[in-house]
């Protein structure tokens, strides 16, 4: 029924500012689409998923009213310093959740919370 997740979708004040954070923290370029209107969509694609930033409306689209998208890492302490220093804020973990798997999850600049997961 389901193939691979192919977008994942963040609500933001500032998407464009958010995609282009992450695009620097992950080393893939910023797509920019601005509407007619003068909405901007942005987003940076890694590992076959695109990663949007649309921008959040209170009524339609609240941030945070995501879920927490987990990334697997090789190494949960060592992403989880590398996005520390990058800017990030701790959010909770890291958590031993099952036999050589642990969580960790951080906050992102512009307010989104981010999983990792790993050994």
């Amino acid at each position: 029924m389901f193939d691979s997740v192919r977008t994942v979708m963040t609500f933001a004040l500032d998407p464009e500012a958010s995609a282009r954070w992450w695009g620097e923290l992950l080393d893939a370029p910023v797509q920019v689409d601005v509407s007619d209107a003068g909405d901007v969509y942005a987003w940076v694609e890694t590992g076959g998923v695109e990663i949007g930033f649309h921008p959040a409306d209170d009524e339609r689209n609240p941030r945070g009213g995501s879920p927490v998208v987990y990334w697997g890492v090789a190494d949960v302490d060592r992403v989880r310093e590398r996005l520390l220093a990058a800017g990030c804020e701790h959010h909770r973990g890291p958590l031993v959740v099952g036999p050589g798997r642990r969580i960790a999850q951080v906050r992102d600049p512009f307010g989104t919370v981010v999983g990792i997961e790993g050994p």
